[in-house]
């Protein structure tokens, strides 16, 4: 199946399902969900596949085992290509519109241990910032989980203490509703986009495994 873009009722889907998340709305909206969301979706990424490798695609359902908030289906369709351990590249559809992103998601102890000592390294500390700045100046946003403070053991003064403290490291960009979402050339926009983040999943993967 070649993708042909997202149709007006994908955002018009998830507009609904934010005011009604319930199964009562999913059950009566499932075959849209199914031909306007899941299909596109996989055929995105069927088509970027031969670059990339191949995608997940997300459960629309959340798990509310150790949630407060009991609603019972995501409010956005997000796919991911592994490049190592919970790093690769991301894209999503929802009420918001279209976006794409890349990075690593999660990290264990050890891992995060991996990548700030490759952080504290002047060479490969410099060089991530390097790559972070020239995402920067493309448009993307630099985001991820952070503490608060200083890591145990890291001076609060240290040159790279912003980088020390991520626990995730991403980056994104919002596409909203750009008519391009509705169109084949989606395809090439999300291919140039991913491979602008090639560097720093390279960095990633390198420092943390």
């Amino acid at each position: 199946m070649s993708f042909t873009g997202f149709p007006e009722a994908a955002l018009d889907f998830y507009d609904d399902l934010e005011i009604d998340n319930s199964k009562v709305f999913w059950e009566a909206h499932k075959g849209m969900y199914r031909d306007s969301v899941a299909a596109p979706m996989t055929a995105l990424t069927g088509e970027l596949a031969d670059e990339f490798g191949e995608a997940k695609i997300f459960r629309p359902y959340r798990d509310v085992r150790f949630s407060k908030d009991k609603t019972p289906y995501k409010t956005h369709q997000g796919a991911f290509v592994a490049v190592g351990p919970a790093t690769g590249y991301y894209v999503q559809i929802g009420a918001p519109g279209f976006r794409v992103g890349a990075g690593f998601y999660d990290a264990d102890s050890e891992r995060l241990a991996r990548f700030r000592r490759a952080i504290d390294d002047d060479l490969h500390g410099a060089e991530l910032e390097r790559i972070l700045a020239t995402l920067r100046r493309k448009g993307w946003e630099i985001g991820g989980n952070r503490l608060k403070t200083a890591p145990r053991g890291w001076a609060k003064d240290h040159p790279r203490i912003e980088l020390l403290r991520h626990r995730s490291m991403t980056v994104s960009r919002d596409y909203g509703f750009d008519e391009v979402i509705h169109t084949p050339e989606l395809v090439d926009r999300v291919r140039v986009h991913w491979r602008e983040t090639r560097q720093l999943l390279n960095w990633l993967t390198q420092h943390g495994t």
